[in-house]
């Protein structure tokens, strides 16, 4: 393993905790990964991705316990859980775009559907290419290239925080509009128990819960690299487990609850054209 007499980790990095959200993330993945296979949800492929991220980033956050000097392995833990988050975004972009279209509500949404999805994922492209360059430069270990690499991820984060926010504002006005004046899909799948309920509003909700808990990780980040390399967040390990890891169980956890093929699947409900193509036949283009 590489090694820098550069100091990497502001603390021995914790066993025990990168060992459990190790373990916590391999479950949950795999439940994914099951509820995939079953659903042949391939949108969803991007959201396992970065369960797997997570389970090999926390696991190479163990090994620095050991090896706490291995630019090698903080390279590895570093960029992998850092760049876990973009690939939930994807998914989540791409199930709003399928959510429109299954309650036939094209006509409700301010952004077409046919760019929707490309819009935000296109920015979610970009966010993670600068992360990834960020994340790759920091790893070189030297102080100047460090702090590079640090506000090339803030350029990243910001541009991942840009689009959540339009993606929100976009989710929001689209639920806004098809409550005032459901579709007839939109009616037939509608539930007893609100936003709790299986159907799409309990789906929407989900997403907007999910976004919001990548929000508050996103912005948690831009200021602790901010901060920079001495920085108050990035020195104490437990702000990434509260801020970063718990943040991210919960998306998964939130998305193994409200997961969208149980709306866009299992309804009853006549699935559009648009979507049997992404239901394991092949890929929808329009939706990316």
């Amino acid at each position: 393993m590489g090694s820098s007499d550069y100091v990497l980790y502001q603390y021995t990095p914790s066993l025990v905790a990168a060992v459990i959200f190790a373990a916590i993330f391999f479950l949950t993945t795999a439940f994914h990964l099951w509820q995939r296979v079953r659903s042949h949800a391939k949108y969803f492929n991007p959201f396992i991705v970065g369960g797997i991220f997570q389970v090999i980033g926390y696991g190479a956050r163990a090994v620095s316990h050991f090896h706490s000097k291995s630019t090698t392995v903080y390279a590895i833990q570093n960029l992998l859980v850092l760049l876990a988050p973009t690939l939930y975004a994807a998914s989540i972009y791409m199930v709003l775009g399928r959510v429109i279209i299954f309650l036939r509500g094209k006509h409700l949404s301010y952004v077409p559907v046919k760019y929707l999805t490309k819009i935000f994922v296109l920015g979610d492209v970009l966010s993670f290419i600068l992360q990834g360059a960020g994340g790759g430069v920091m790893s070189s270990g030297t102080a100047n290239l460090l702090a590079v690499g640090q506000w090339i991820i803030v350029a990243g984060l910001c541009v991942q925080l840009l689009f959540f926010g339009a993606f929100l504002v976009t989710s929001i006005c689209f639920h806004c509009r098809i409550t005032r004046s459901p579709t007839q899909e939109a009616q037939r799948t509608i539930g007893n128990s609100g936003f709790f309920s299986r159907d799409w509003r309990g789906l929407l909700f989900a997403l907007y819960v999910a976004s919001i808990l990548i929000l508050i990780r996103s912005i948690y980040r831009v200021v602790e690299f901010v901060q920079g390399n001495g920085g108050y967040l990035i020195s104490h390990e437990i702000f990434l487990y509260v801020f970063d890891a718990a943040m991210m169980f919960l998306v998964m956890i939130v998305m193994n609850f409200f997961h969208p093929s149980v709306v866009l699947c299992d309804s009853g409900v006549p699935v559009p054209t648009e979507l049997k193509r992404t239901s394991g036949h092949s890929q929808d283009e329009s939706l990316v």
